[in-house]
């Protein structure tokens, strides 16, 4: 194939939802379908049972929830996959985040019983930012749902996109016969199938069939399905795959992850609507994929995915061109130049050696400690600057101390590598080392994920004491104040970041005013933008 046939095969997305949507079993649905795996795991059960495969962290087995985002690549129907599975938990938004900058679209999973919840409109608010293609699952049909219309209308009036049904449930829970199919105009009976297995049957019965159709589902199913199609024919929005791709307008599809029902009609349908990989802006101008040479950025970096290797792994989307094995790059934050020994495919935590990769892919590179989350790597002749990657404000804070004070080097080279990540941010005094280190996360979750990671990757028991300050400010122009003599408030303590750049912690929401009032010339802001 050539790089552009290469290139248009690809599609690489994203999947978010509010915790418990079904977002994992269908991941782990379209990778059966892929045959990157034989069974599918389930994401809570008993402690015997297979563990979904993007839930690859010890804790995350344990607990039943995504803390992570995992990278999964599998074959289909001529294309070539990259999904990132992002946790679904608040508390570990920020890894989502950073995670759908490297997405082409995404797909939105909605639990048919409970429409649009709290985490799913956070996360389409960052999808629409930045013009993100949506494409909406709706859940659990094969239990009691909300009423279809009612569902559609509490998308269109919480998120504000419109919606277009491609199919349409036929009951739901006990009642759920299936769906009908608005451009085959056909009906597609729903089977109970095994759940971990593609297997199971579907029969397509034209809509004019009406005797085939009343035998199968019913008299009053199909006179409210005849009705229900009349209204979405003269009332939803029409179909328009350049709105879909503008991010204006999402397609809706309806189905049962867990059972096994409408999951490959809507991979096929989605891998027919999505964009192959779109051009990136380096400095405002956009980057060809096919014909800009090789170009990447880091959006993640997990330390310690091989116990017995104790390695760190920079993931990287690929921008532009082709990867080949060796191949060095211009690291452009450093200026220096990196070879890229043995990147990697990645399935959650197993993996792969790459010879190549294309725009659009996700690679795994070892990381010796030179990458940060936002890096742009390129041609050496080449100078491309990818926008980097905000870091969100932390919400929560408390002071970590170590349990064992003879165990102080594994205590701060975990930390480091943990705050790496972005997995927590971490602050010190602003005059002194690493003797007192403050952790900062977004939500509260995030302490038990440090406290477990020190633990079982370092051997290091913590003790956190937490701290009432809830709110952060980066100091912008460092160089043209003398940080040392800000005039501050009695709630407030100044602090450095990782890079040693000086910020303020205050328990109060106005003490950052109060501030500025005091300290003329003082720019403060909400997000480090390096």
């Amino acid at each position: 194939m050539t790089l552009q046939e290469e290139i248009a095969r690809r599609r690489t997305f994203a999947i978010i939802s509010h915790p418990d949507a079904g977002k994992t079993t269908l991941t782990e649905k379209f990778l059966l379908y892929g045959g990157a795996i034989n069974t599918a795991g389930s994401v809570k059960g008993k402690a015997t049972a297979k563990h979904a495969v993007s839930d690859w962290m010890e804790i995350e087995k344990q607990r039943g929830i995504s803390v992570t985002s995992s990278v999964l690549q599998f074959e289909y129907d001529g294309c070539c996959i990259n999904i990132l599975d992002t946790p679904g938990h608040q508390d570990f938004s920020e890894d989502t985040y950073r995670t759908l900058m490297a997405a082409d679209s995404a797909v939105m999973v909605i639990d048919g019983s409970k429409g649009v919840e709290a985490q799913t409109k956070k996360l389409f608010k960052v999808c629409a930012m930045s013009h993100i293609p949506i494409f909406t699952f709706i859940n659990k049909m094969d239990r009691d749902a909300m009423d279809t219309f009612e569902l559609l209308d509490d998308i269109e009036s919480t998120l504000g996109i419109a919606t277009c049904p491609v199919n349409w449930p036929i009951g739901s829970g006990k009642d759920f016969r299936g769906i009908y199919d608005r451009k085959s105009r056909e009906v597609i009976q729903y089977s109970d199938t095994q759940k971990g297995t593609k297997e199971g049957t579907e029969t397509d019965t034209s809509i004019q069939d009406k005797d085939a159709l009343v035998r199968m589902i019913g008299e009053d199913a199909y006179n409210k399905l005849t009705e229900e199609i009349e209204l979405i024919d003269g009332a939803s929005t029409a179909f328009d795959l350049e709105q879909v791709r503008a991010g204006q307008l999402t397609p809706v599809f309806f189905g049962s992850a867990l059972q096994n029902f409408g999951v490959e009609i809507f991979l096929k349908a989605f891998l027919q609507m999505a964009l192959p990989p779109t051009p990136r802006l380096s400095e405002g101008e956009p980057v060809d994929p096919v014909n800009g040479g090789f170009s990447a950025f880091v959006f993640k970096i997990q330390a310690n995915m091989n116990k017995a290797h104790r390695d760190r792994i920079a993931f990287m989307r690929i921008c532009s061109g082709r990867y080949e094995a060796g191949m060095e790059v211009k690291h452009v934050q450093s200026g220096r130049t990196a070879r890229l020994s043995q990147p990697q495919q990645l399935m959650a935590s197993s993996r792969k050696v790459l010879e190549e990769a294309y725009a659009g892919d996700i690679m795994g590179v070892f990381d010796p400690g030179i990458y940060s989350i936002g890096d742009t790597l390129c041609d050496k002749d080449r100078n491309y600057r990818f926008a980097g990657i905000p870091t969100f404000a932390p919400e929560h804070f408390a002071r970590v101390r170590q349990m064992d004070t003879m165990k102080r080097d594994q205590f701060v080279k975990g930390i480091r590598q943990i705050a790496q990540e972005g997995a927590i941010q971490v602050f010190q005094e602003y005059n002194t080392g690493m003797e007192e280190i403050i952790a900062g996360v977004v939500g509260v979750l995030q302490f038990d994920v440090l406290k477990f990671r020190l633990k079982s990757e370092y051997n290091v028991d913590i003790r956190l004491e937490v701290l009432p300050y809830e709110h952060i400010r980066w100091i912008e122009n460092p160089d043209e104040v003398d940080v040392k003599k800000i005039v501050g408030t009695t709630d407030m303590k100044l602090v450095k970041d990782m890079k040693d750049n000086p910020l303020l912690l205050f328990v109060n929401e106005w003490s950052p005013q109060m501030v500025l009032d005091r300290n003329k010339g003082l720019r403060l802001a909400e997000f480090s933008r390096n």
